[in-house]
């Protein structure tokens, strides 16, 4: 036989083992993956009542099983926000998901307004220029609704046709264009709550589910904010007060926190985290409160926030800046504002209790308000009754929490999981804040749960290796006294 023909043979079985659904997709490259993925893509009509309308693109990666036989259910992750893309940051996922990804395909899919899906950016220009623009509401609704109305003047810019449930139907376009019968279906923040949609309006669909960082779709944000924000700060300045070398060196940290807000507004001179450069800025409430809850998302950044406050209480706000800048995304991929809004807006807005509801003692509704504000004007998408209500999950259903996490803690996945009912289990990881699968121990048990073969071994899983993860001990400056 020719060595042509053995390997047009080759070519074949190649093209055999892939099946139909690679023919939907052409090879390329993702940051931080070394090996070769899949990308493509898939038309969808903006306005479903209107398929011969103006249609969006929705993009989606594939990352190849790196078994010779794959499982024929792939992993289809759902990036936070709302807002992020997943295909962007496919090298942390592939990370994240660990060894899911040697028996089976992930599934990487920016969500309409995201991403490479005709993402609702919003021109936020410089990192700390965005943050102080956040942080005065004149300036941030002003800056808004420009974007907005650049938005709309887009031939994709009707922003009602950008919510959970719509995105969730493009989901599942997706799947059906891979060829895949059934999906373990993996979201983080909140893609949790997409996650949530797509298996009430696509439950044959799923095989398993695993929510990290729960945010139900019955989660009003704004408002659950300030109380998640002010539990977790609270927890910070307790644990300094329980360990000897904190409270030593900063004994009155409680006080110095409340010196630090009746403080404010004030002028300061701090340092842009990224350009090293010195300048002036107007440090309003909001804008340490907001500091303050990014800080708060990893205890490995709020462990250094008793050093921070302390400092910042002295007049001295590098420490604070340098911690909310930590989890900046310098590579210009971050949250899409326009779909943000668009989201919110429509799901979580409309539900906002008037003033008088319970609140974050510092944090207040100061959040909630400014969404409020920002909403007014907002186009508004149609919600379905029914996504406000959680059926029980009819496949094992996994949902972590961390017990510092300032946005979603543990009380959202246990409200969660008592909703999906008995094949659900919730794991709360001590000591860990927003997302918790990054962690080894933790991502391991998640490939056990995802590759059991029933739902009752998926559920026996021990998780016990969580209960020894301690809390990071409180950053000490260099010189400061232990």
């Amino acid at each position: 036989m020719s060595a042509g023909v053995l390997l047009r043979l080759a070519a074949l079985g190649v093209a055999l083992l892939a099946g139909p659904a690679w023919a939907q997709t052409t090879a390329c490259r993702l940051p931080g993956v070394e090996h070769e993925a899949r990308c493509g893509s898939i038309k969808r009509p903006l306005d479903p009542a209107k398929p011969g309308g103006p249609t969006i693109v929705v993009q989606y990666a594939v990352l190849p099983a790196q078994a010779r036989r794959p499982r024929p259910d792939p992993v289809l992750f759902l990036a936070g926000g709302p807002g992020q893309g997943a295909i962007d940051i496919a090298g942390g996922v592939e990370r994240l998901l660990g060894r899911l990804g040697s028996r089976r395909d992930i599934v990487l899919v920016d969500l309409r307004g995201t991403g490479r899906s005709a993402a609702l950016d919003c021109d936020d220009g410089d990192a700390l220029a965005s943050m102080l623009t956040e942080a005065e509401p004149s300036r941030r609704l002003a800056s808004l609704k420009a974007c907005r109305e650049r938005l709309q003047k887009s031939p994709l810019g009707d922003l009602r046709f950008y919510t959970t449930t719509l995105a969730v139907q493009d989901v599942d376009a997706v799947r059906r264009a891979l060829g895949a019968e059934r999906i373990d279906l993996a979201g983080v923040s909140y893609g949790t709550r997409a996650a949530i949609e797509y298996q009430r309006q696509f439950p044959q669909a799923v095989r398993r589910l695993v929510l990290d960082g729960v945010a139900p779709p019955d989660m009003v944000l704004p408002a659950a904010a300030s109380l998640d924000a002010q539990a977790a700060l609270d927890a910070v300045l307790a644990a300094c007060e329980l360990e000897p070398g904190c409270r030593a060196r900063f004994p009155a940290l409680t006080a110095s926190w409340a010196t630090l807000l009746a403080g404010l507004p004030r002028q300061a001179e701090v340092t842009h985290p990224f350009t090293g450069r010195r300048q002036n800025v107007l440090l309003s409430r909001e804008l340490v409160l907001g500091l303050v809850r990014q800080a708060l998302y990893l205890p490995a950044w709020s462990s250094a926030l008793p050093a921070a406050i302390s400092e910042a209480a002295a007049g001295r706000f590098d420490g604070l800046f340098g911690l909310a800048s930590a989890g900046i995304d310098l590579s210009g991929r971050g949250i899409a504002q326009g779909l943000h809004f668009s989201v919110i807006c429509a799901e979580d807005v409309p539900r906002l209790a008037p003033p008088g509801e319970a609140t974050g003692r510092d944090f207040g509704r100061a959040l909630a308000d400014d969404y409020a504000a920002v909403c007014r004007d907002w186009p508004r998408g149609e919600v379905p009754a029914g996504f406000y209500r959680m059926g029980r999950s009819p496949v094992a259903a996994l949902l972590l929490s961390g017990s510092a996490d300032p946005v979603t803690p543990p009380r959202h996945g246990e409200h969660t999981a008592a909703a999906l009912g008995p094949l659900a289990r919730h794991v709360v990881v001590p000591n860990a804040g927003h997302g918790t699968m990054a962690i080894g121990c933790v991502r391991d048990a998640v490939f056990r749960f995802v590759d059991a073969e029933t739902d009752a071994a998926a559920l026996a899983v021990d998780f016990g290796c969580v209960a020894k993860l301690p809390r990071p001990g409180a950053f000490m400056p260099p010189g400061a006294p232990r």
